[in-house]
């Protein structure tokens, strides 16, 4: 079973989406644009992890959406070991391209050290979804993230007027994960 799991580097990239976003559903073409690959490989890919029972579809109209399958005895030790993999950095960024976001950056003493007990997050979205998502973070990491969340016009006016807190972070350290800034 090990050696069919982590044979593919898209296989990889789609279970990190899915497990990190276990209440969501996707469709095919969504979960190529999330993860920067092509739609037959995810598709490929797709059928490969259902065989495996780690994943469930359901068809809506004419779209197939996909999901992790939380019944499966591995999704604990799975979504654990991913979790592990990519670390408090990488599980946010999975979340974040999941929700929208636009730009996203951590900010503040984390990026000097890691080891500190929470985190600063600025979020430019449209969404208010994605305070849900980074709550499990917060439980699976046992860090406090600190969320500044921004629309993407308010985001804009601030960055165009140079708005000084906004400059101040844009300049300071910082650990992109999502967007430009």
């Amino acid at each position: 079973m090990l050696e069919k799991l982590f044979t593919s580097g898209i296989r990889a990239d789609i279970m990190s989406l899915l497990f990190n976003n276990p209440e969501e559903k996707f469709y095919v073409r969504e979960i190529a644009r999330l993860v920067n690959k092509n739609p037959s490989g995810v598709k490929r890919e797709l059928d490969k992890l259902f065989t495996m029972d780690l994943v469930i579809s359901e068809r809506e109209g004419n779209l197939k959406y996909f999901t992790v399958n939380r019944r499966s005895p591995l999704f604990p030790e799975l979504k654990g070991l991913i979790s592990k993999s990519l670390g408090l950095p990488g599980a946010l960024k999975s979340v974040l391209k999941a929700s929208d976001a636009k730009t996203a950056f951590i900010y503040g003493p984390y990026t000097n050290k890691a080891s500190t007990p929470s985190l600063d997050l600025l979020v430019v979205s449209d969404s208010n979804h994605i305070k849900k998502a980074l709550d499990e973070i917060e439980k699976r990491f046992g860090r406090k993230i600190r969320l500044t969340l921004m629309s993407l016009p308010e985001y804009r006016e601030k960055k165009k007027s140079g708005e000084r807190n906004l400059k101040k972070l844009i300049n300071a350290k910082k650990i992109l994960l999502l967007g430009r800034l």
